[in-house]
């Protein structure tokens, strides 16, 4: 497999001045940020994900920078997650700016939901490479950022064999581990359809890439359509990085699959993915109620 050239991508990398900080020893060598994958937070938290108000920001309400500012005094959230796709042009001033929002606003920025950036399990070699390098950016804005993960998307072609696929996958995400595992960003997939809905072809995947920066992202989707979210929460534990949470159809259902992860030893982030204000409020509330005994 090629090595990535860290240092020419850098130099024509789209945002700019953004480099991706190594953790550099005290002889001064690189090395990977260690063996244990991006750091998470040792206990539970509540962040909101962008894609519960896109309506609003693709409506011109507020901008990508906005949004935590929005978080905190809107809803009194601790942590942010952005999606790829609603961010301007991501130069040096303009992610300078997120983090002095962040900083400001006392606001965690998590991860980056990236989308459009090809796909990750392809037939073509070449489509899964330049998929790869797609992504790289994404890595290089969320090291600079200071969020832990960057969410992917792995559908795949219809019909495919999934012997096929899963090694299709596994060379795409392998490339693009060589360059994130390094800068210490978690490499994460969530469910969004095609084989990613697939629990037991996700765990033969998170197994034959055998990479600690490589990891679930389960979206609490409701209940039906021959897909069980309780037994593929349940299957995707182990390799969690993160929770796209969802209100589900009744406080019993929800409180159901917060006491999965709890029973599981998962500890971290719940970003809130439930659609508009309303439901937002909701899901912090029982968010609260069940992490914390709150209400």
């Amino acid at each position: 497999m090629e090595k990535v050239n860290r240092r020419e991508f850098l130099s024509r990398s789209v945002a700019g001045g953004v480099a991706t900080s190594f953790v550099v020893s005290a002889k001064g060598s690189v090395s990977t940020a260690g063996e244990a994958g991006p750091k998470r937070p040792a206990k539970d938290d509540i962040s909101l994900a962008q894609w519960a108000l896109v309506g609003e920001i693709r409506d011109g309400k507020w901008k990508n920078s906005d949004f935590l500012r929005i978080a905190r005094d809107d809803f009194d959230i601790n942590g942010i997650e952005f999606v790829s796709t609603l961010f301007e042009l991501p130069t040096y001033s303009y992610l300078n700016r997120l983090r002095r929002n962040a900083e400001k606003h006392n606001v965690t920025m998590i991860l980056i939901m990236v989308d459009d950036e090809g796909e990750t399990c392809d037939p073509s070699k070449e489509t899964r490479i330049q998929t790869a390098i797609n992504h790289r950016k994404w890595v290089d804005i969320a090291k600079f950022l200071g969020c832990h993960s960057i969410r992917t998307n792995c559908r795949g072609p219809k019909n495919a064999s999934k012997d096929q696929a899963l090694e299709w996958a596994a060379d795409c995400y392998s490339r693009l581990l060589e360059y994130a595992a390094p800068a210490g960003i978690g490499i994460l997939i969530e469910n969004h359809g095609g084989l990613s809905n697939d629990p037991d072809w996700m765990v033969s995947l998170f197994k034959k890439v055998d990479n600690p920066y490589f990891g679930s992202y389960p979206d609490w989707r409701g209940p039906g359509g021959g897909f069980d979210n309780y037994e593929y929460l349940k299957k995707m534990l182990p390799y969690a990085g993160g929770m796209s949470y969802r209100n589900q159809p009744t406080e019993e259902q929800t409180a159901r699959l917060i006491k999965l992860c709890q029973d599981s030893g998962y500890r971290g982030w719940y970003g809130i993915e439930s659609g508009g204000r309303e439901q937002i409020k909701i899901g912090k509330k029982l968010l609260e109620k069940y992490l914390f005994g709150k209400g």
